[in-house]
């Protein structure tokens, strides 16, 4: 393994004192010109809100979707004659009727 060789006998006043100023002109730097952060998370906020009717549909759409799925393969499974098909009905349902609430919760949990 290689060594650090930090040669800190090599530094005189002069470059620690401009290594000094450097940082502390940085700092006032960021100081003077940085932002709090709160117009951003604000902005963030407002667009996260706008996306989540989108979102909900989206939940809904989904879970109408997978219901559709599921009614199909539960009639396969009926029509075979497999005895598990109220165990695969109930598996499709409760997903499906799992996405509806979670989207209505979540919309009336932010109130949005």
């Amino acid at each position: 393994m290689k060594k650090c060789n930090w040669r800190l006998k090599d530094l005189n006043k002069k470059k620690v004192l401009s290594y000094g100023i450097l940082v502390l002109l940085l700092v006032y730097q960021f100081k003077v010109y940085g932002q709090d952060g709160v117009a951003g998370i604000n902005e963030a906020n407002q667009k996260v809100r706008s996306y989540f009717d989108a979102g909900t549909e989206l939940m809904y759409a989904v879970g109408a979707l997978l219901g559709l799925i599921g009614a199909v393969k539960v009639y396969q499974k009926w029509n075979a004659g497999d005895p598990d098909t109220g165990k695969v009905a109930a598996a499709w349902f409760g997903s499906c009727v799992f996405l509806v609430v979670v989207a209505t919760v979540i919309k009336s949990f932010f109130g949005v």
